[in-house]
């Protein structure tokens, strides 16, 4: 008689594990060969950039951001050499987790009061844009006979929030996994385009005005990572760091409409499809899902900055601790360990970008994406002359 056992279930990740890692404690080294590669692609971009700006060119500050460098060079890269399959598990951390730790790390850069200034004229941009492009987008999409779906999840990812918002929408409003797919692409493309053009338009545009570009970067660029990699572009390129705060805020308040505009397309959905008599699988969507929880860390840390502010500016100590050198070390160190994060995300975008997925989508899809980012480009420029001399930052 032989006895057979039987292996205990796999343990599920803990909470803590999924929000920090995304993988579990003892899965953690299978990062760290993409961590490394990221690193080091971070590190020979900033040394090119300075190389080609400085030495080459003769500049005292180099004119080529390290992060455009980091993202071409990804891209090039990525592209060109096929990367072994180990390799991705750091890349998609950098991507998705030590972008957001940069975000909210950035808040130290602000006081919540600029956030709340910044708010009170972007709401009002965020939405006009969104309604715009939700309208234009699936005109256009029945204008090409697409299936409508597909022109809603472009819509919400050129509106709202890139490869996140479509990614919440599809299983609401039960979309088809190729339609998403085809979104995702589409959303990359552009926003790749954006990211890389934008930020010097936007200083032609606006006449070298910081807060009016970072509105500008923050309402017209779809994905929070290209709103990040435009914003440090352009700080990098013109001296300018109010242009990425004011990015990186905007951005925010049109991450946190998820949790408006995507349940209102499910509903659509689901009414019209039982109106019809039709079968209606889309699923609930989470919270967390809908308001991306990293916003309400970058506000956190803004309170931080503000409190320890307050403390200096009423002739005490930081927090009862530090005095106002100390506390502006201290600000000082968190600030650049956020742009490093970021910078290592970006790097991250780069080398995870493939345009292989671009085979087989035809030009349909792309028509509609070109015209979705060119309407909220339009719209966020009109806005912006009509209410951004209103900011004070």
């Amino acid at each position: 008689m032989t006895s057979t056992t039987t292996a205990p279930p796999a343990r599920e990740m803990r909470a803590w594990e999924k929000n920090l890692m995304g993988v579990k404690i003892n899965e953690f080294p299978r990062l760290l060969p993409g961590l490394l590669a990221v690193s080091l692609l971070a590190w020979l971009s900033i040394w090119l950039s300075e190389f080609i700006g400085v030495r080459l060119m003769g500049f005292e500050k180099s004119p080529v951001s390290a992060v455009m460098v980091a993202i071409l060079l990804g891209m090039i890269i990525g592209n060109i050499v096929v990367l072994p399959g180990w390799l991705k598990p750091g890349f998609q951390f950098a991507l998705k987790k030590l972008l957001r730790r940069g975000i909210i790390v950035l808040g130290i850069r602000l006081s919540v009061f600029d956030v709340f200034r910044v708010g009170a004229v972007g709401v009002p941009i965020v939405v006009l844009s969104i309604a715009i492009a939700l309208f234009f987008t699936t005109r256009l999409n029945e204008w090409l006979r697409l299936p409508e779906r597909l022109g809603t999840l472009i819509a919400v990812g050129t509106s709202i929030c890139g490869v996140s918002a479509i990614v919440a929408a599809g299983p609401a409003i039960d979309a088809e996994d190729e339609e998403v797919a085809y979104a995702i692409a589409v959303i990359t493309v552009f926003g790749i385009v954006a990211m890389l053009v934008y930020p010097y338009a936007a200083n032609i545009i606006f006449a070298g005005n910081p807060v009016q570009a970072g509105l500008f970067l923050g309402t017209a660029i779809h994905e929070t990572a290209q709103v990040a990699g435009a914003g440090l572009v352009y700080a990098d390129v013109f001296s300018a760091p109010r242009g990425l705060d004011v990015a990186t805020i905007t951005k925010l308040i049109r991450n946190a409409f998820m949790a408006v505009v995507i349940p209102l397309m499910a509903l659509y959905y689901a009414r019209r499809a039982l109106g019809q008599g039709e079968e209606f699988e889309g699923q609930k969507t989470s919270f967390t899902k809908l308001f991306p929880i990293f916003i309400l860390g970058f506000l956190a840390f803004a309170v931080i900055r503000s409190i320890g502010d307050a403390g200096i500016h009423a002739g005490g100590e930081a927090f009862g601790l530090w005095d106002s050198a100390t506390w502006k070390a201290i600000h000082s160190f968190i600030k650049n360990w956020a742009v490093n994060f970021m910078v290592l995300a970006l790097a991250g975008v780069g080398l995870s970008t493939s345009f292989h997925i671009l085979r087989g989508l035809g030009i349909k899809p792309f028509v509609v994406g070109l015209g979705a980012a060119l309407m909220v480009g339009v719209v966020s420029l009109t806005m912006i002359f009509l209410l951004g001399t209103f900011v004070t930052f």
